[in-house]
């Protein structure tokens, strides 16, 4: 128990929570692969975070500092105010508020299905195939995606004939 000590500071956190953002990340993980557990941040999204916050990318995510962690939350809520670019959110142009929104967690399950919804309900090219279970982004369909249906055909038994 000794040697990792001497690897973790005292105030390091085997899993953190962050309120704002109602998600829980393994302490263990660096910053970056730490901040891709929250559900709509990817890995370049993390490293413009780590950029803006000017925080060191090689600590772990349990033993970044309580105002830092702060700075982070506050970037992952406002990032065009905090200095990262608009076309890096992953929501430009919203259609109900027509501004650049990055949307994360619980809210962006909520809006892909809402945009679903919408793309069915005035029957585009997209909401069609969702709604017929069918590839949407131009995929073959010729040899995958078949769910449902009858794999192998088996031939009739014939009859004895003596």
């Amino acid at each position: 128990m000794s040697s990792l000590s001497a690897i973790r500071p005292k105030n390091f956190r085997e899993k953190l929570f962050f309120r704002k953002l109602r998600t829980q990340v393994d302490g263990n993980a660096k910053v970056e692969h730490g901040l891709t557990q929250i559900r709509g941040i990817g890995r370049r999204f993390a490293q413009a975070i780590i950029r803006v916050a000017k925080i060191d990318p090689n600590l772990r995510i349990g033993a970044v500092a309580e105002k830092d962690l702060n700075k982070i939350e506050e970037i992952i809520l406002n990032p065009i105010e905090n200095g990262i670019p608009n076309w890096m959110v992953n929501r430009p142009k919203d259609l109900r508020t027509g501004e650049d929104l990055h949307v994360i967690g619980n809210k962006l399950e909520i809006t892909v299905r809402r945009d679903v919804d919408r793309m069915k309900k005035i029957k585009s090219y997209k909401g069609v195939r969702h709604h017929l279970k069918l590839k949407v982004r131009g995929q073959r369909t010729k040899s995958t995606g078949r769910h449902g249906l009858v794999v192998g055909v088996m031939r009739r038994r014939k009859r004895d004939q003596t």
